[in-house]
This record gives structure tokens, sequence and C-alpha cells, in this order.
């Protein structure tokens, strides 16, 4: 029967999205990874590919729609042998597809492995739904489709859902794209006066209205989700850089040759991804009804965009060197503001930083972005009167910073520990080179 090819949901935050381009015509034969069009996201604008072969039998959506819900139908796709007159049928018996939850017993093996299997059935009689290619892969495994969970249309199993598993996989294997239910519930923006009410408090003042583009909705409803669901407390510490600053200095000398220039922000990423290391009970995240403690320290960096933010991941930035993540951040940034990240590129990680210093600002707290266990909300670093270890009043460069912790995750004592490693290593720089 011919395929839906649904509006993608590209990022876990993505509700709706523009069908910018399509690279594909009707009468087109895809394959599998064949690029069919181009969406724009609340993020940034991404190919979307084929999941299965066939013939793009029609589009239902036009180049250049905006405001396209997630799973809305945006083409049908042909299989072999089906004509522009079965699309019509194409919904009907989709919609009345089993959950797979509902797929106890095991199918029966298919007889031809050669040629695409009937469809088949789970033990109440109903129909699994699979394309032809997926069928034809999973005989050839032996697998039992019974026990695979579609991630396609209607939750059709599709060629991704059976090509990595082999026959003792299936009972246990879940689609790697099937949104789970906590992944598909989406925040919604908080409750409060209509837009109605409040435009009418301001009646007969001069202001513009702006409409809310994906990416600010995004940010709105996920800040808010945070705030109302993660307790938050906040620890502060000042954090003396004078040692740092001297120490930067000279690297970045003798760097100018190579064109490598290290900023303070570097330095940060570093000494909180060491620190991570130091503390590993502080690597964590919260994961609805459980917490996933992590290995590599995955340093998630805010950067300011028009009309909102992205948080960009170094990976394993414990085991680079401060040039390496140097480079890695500009490149990071860059596409950031040029919205060319890829989802992979801003999903995860552990640990956040959002530095302000740049602008002046002397300590904020900030939000934490869920998952992340904590993010550090770091100042700009001023000259400020101290009392030295042999009690003398002296003059250095201060930077305050501030832990926001879910508590849930982190205990007070835990984040006093991290937040005290990520001091000592700032304070003593050369230490994150050892």
């Amino acid at each position: 029967m011919p395929i839906e090819i649904l509006m993608p949901a590209l990022s876990p935050t993505m509700e709706e999205g523009t069908l910018a381009k399509w690279l594909v015509k009707e009468g087109d034969t895809v394959s599998s990874g064949d690029v069919m069009c181009e969406i724009e996201t609340d993020k940034a604008t991404m190919e979307f590919e084929a999941v299965d072969e066939g013939v793009i039998g029609k589009i239902m959506i036009a180049d250049g729609t905006e405001g396209v819900k997630v799973n809305t139908p945006i083409a049908v796709l042909l299989e072999d042998g089906e004509s522009k007159d079965d699309i019509g049928a194409a919904s009907a018996p989709a919609a009345s597809a089993p959950a797979p939850a509902a797929q106890e017993a095991p199918a029966p093996a298919a007889a031809a492995p050669s040629a695409a299997p009937a469809a088949p059935k789970s033990g109440d009689g109903t129909r699994i739904f699979a394309t032809p290619l997926a069928r034809r892969i999973a005989a050839d495994k032996g697998l039992d489709l019974s026990q695979v969970t579609g991630s396609g249309p209607h939750g059709r199993i599709v060629k991704a859902d059976v090509e990595g598993l082999s026959k003792s996989d299936a009972p246990k294997a879940t689609a790697a794209g099937a949104p789970t239910a906590a992944a598909a519930a989406k925040p919604a923006l908080a409750a409060g006066p209509s837009a109605e009410a409040v435009m009418k408090m301001y009646d007969g003042r001069e202001f513009e209205e702006i409409t809310l583009n994906g990416m600010r909705k995004t940010i709105a409803a996920r800040l808010t989700e945070a705030k109302q669901s993660i307790p938050h407390f906040y620890l502060r510490r000042d954090i003396q850089l004078d040692a740092l600053m001297a120490f930067r200095a000279d690297l970045n000398k003798q760097l100018e040759t190579r064109g490598v220039k290290l900023s303070v922000n570097d330095f940060i990423i570093k000494a909180c991804a060491l620190a991570l290391q130091a503390v590993p009970d502080a690597n964590a995240v919260w994961a609805g009804d459980r917490i996933l403690k992590l290995k590599p320290s995955d340093v998630a960096v805010a950067v300011a965009i028009d009309g909102g933010l992205f948080t960009p991941v170094l990976k394993d930035s414990e085991t680079k060197s401060l040039s390496a993540l140097s480079a890695e951040m500009k490149d990071l940034a860059t596409r950031a503001r040029d919205r060319k990240l890829a989802p992979h590129e801003y999903q995860g990680g552990s640990f956040a930083i959002s530095n302000l210093g740049m602008f002046g600002i002397d300590n904020f707290d900030a939000v934490i972005n869920p998952p992340h266990g904590a993010i550090l909300a770091v100042g700009a670093g001023v000259k400020k009167p101290v009392v030295g270890k042999d009690g003398e009043l002296a003059v250095a460069t201060v930077m305050s910073v501030t832990l926001s912790v879910d508590h849930r995750v982190i205990d007070g004592a835990l984040g006093a520990q991290l937040l005290t490693a990520i001091k000592d290593n700032l304070e003593n720089p050369m230490v994150m080179l050892a």
C-alpha cells in the first residue's frame, strides 16, 4: 500500500517547520538515504532523507509552506506495482494499524527471502505494517517483525528499523528514531493573561507587535518548563584570574605563529571538563525516573544568535587540548549564528556554560537546560581588592561565577565539590595541561 511520508520531528523541541524546498518531483524514484527535501526547523535548515525505496506518487505540501505540523503528510511514496490510483486508500489502513505494544505473539516466518514476503500478522490476526524492503530484510535475517517497533508513518516498520538487528535482538528492539512518550510530549507555553487582555492594557499606547518565531516559542516553552519542574539551587564563588591571564598571554604569544588565540572561555570549558572528571558523580543528567551518569565530559556552551540562542556541545572536552577546544568552539559558534548546526551538535551534554562577562555583567543566575544537571553562569573579570594569605591587602582580577544545580541530580555538598574543582583549575591553569 502507498506510504505516507510525514513531516518529521528533526529535533526534540520541533512542533512545526517550513518545507523550504523539494529536491524530488512526482514520478521520481527514491531509495533509502536519498535526500528528498529541505526543512527549516526552529533551529536550522536540514535535509530530509527517504527511509525506504519507491516512487514519489504525490507531493502534498508545496515548496515554501510554513507552519507544517509534525506528522502532517507531506508526500506519498508508491511501492512496486502501485499507481496513483492507490493513493486515496493510503491513510485508511494505516489509521487502523495496531500499536506496537499490542503485537504480542510472533508472526509466521516468511517462506521466500528473495521476494518481499506477505504482510505478517500478529497473534490476534491483525496485520503488522512494514514496507516490502523491511519485510525482505527481516525474512533474510529470520527476524520476528511482531517484536520490532516501527519508526515510519503510523508505526510502519521501515528499513532502518531492521537493518542493524540480528535474530536475537528482535524481541528487545525498538526503533532508534521512534519517539518515546516522554520525547513526544511537548511543553506548552505557560498559562497567563491572553494576548487580547494584555493588549487591552496598552490601548492607546504606541507599540509594535512581534510575532513569535519557532525558536522564540521553543525558548519560552523550555525555560518555563525548566523553572517550573527543576528544583534549582545556586552556589557562588569568586575566582582570581591573574595567574590564568598571565599564562594565557604567554601561551598566545607562543601560538601566534600557528594562528591560534586562546580566549578565557576556552580555559573555562577545559576547567569544567576536567572538574567533571574529578567529581564524576556530578557528571550526570536527570532522565525522568532515573539519573544517567556520563563518563565523558560533554560540555555545552551558550551562543547568542539573532532572536535566540544555541548551546552547541563540545564532546569529550576532557581529552582535547586548549587549541583544539578553541578551534572547535569557533567553528560551532560560527555555524550556530548561521543556523547550520545539525541536531547532534547541540543536543546532549551533561553540563553547560553561559558567559556574559564580555557584556560587562558581574554575576547572574542561569536557568538549567534540561536534562543537564548544572549550568555555570560566568561574569566579567574585574579588578577588586583582596586579602592575601599573609593578610596583606592587594588588587586582583576577580571573576564571579554562579553554579545553578538540579537538586534531583546533585546535592549541595557534591555541587560545592564541583565548583571548587572548577575554581582550582582556573586559579592553577598549568595543572590543566598535565
